[in-house]
């Protein structure tokens, strides 16, 4: 499936992944391929992407939006922590 990652400044991430987990409002979710469609509220916490070739990417968030939509993943980061 895809993914793409973006901040209003810049695109954090764009490409095929196997997984990604971010924390919900509810709790953290992982996102497979093959996911039901989604759009959901994020909260602040470690969103972690594992793409095709298994490398892991990660970093903290505090607050988005994710929509999944025919193996599609649209990650809307609103603000990130200060790296």
């Amino acid at each position: 499936m895809d993914l793409v990652a973006l901040t209003p400044e810049k695109e954090l991430f764009k490409g095929e992944i196997t997984s990604v987990k971010v924390p919900g409002i509810n709790g953290q979710f992982e996102i497979l391929n093959g996911h039901a469609p989604i759009v959901a509220a994020l909260a602040e916490g470690e969103v972690r992407i594992l793409d095709a070739s298994g490398a892991k990417t990660t970093f903290i968030i505090h607050k988005g939006f994710i929509e999944v939509l025919n193996n599609e993943v649209s990650l809307l980061i609103q603000s990130m922590a200060a790296e």
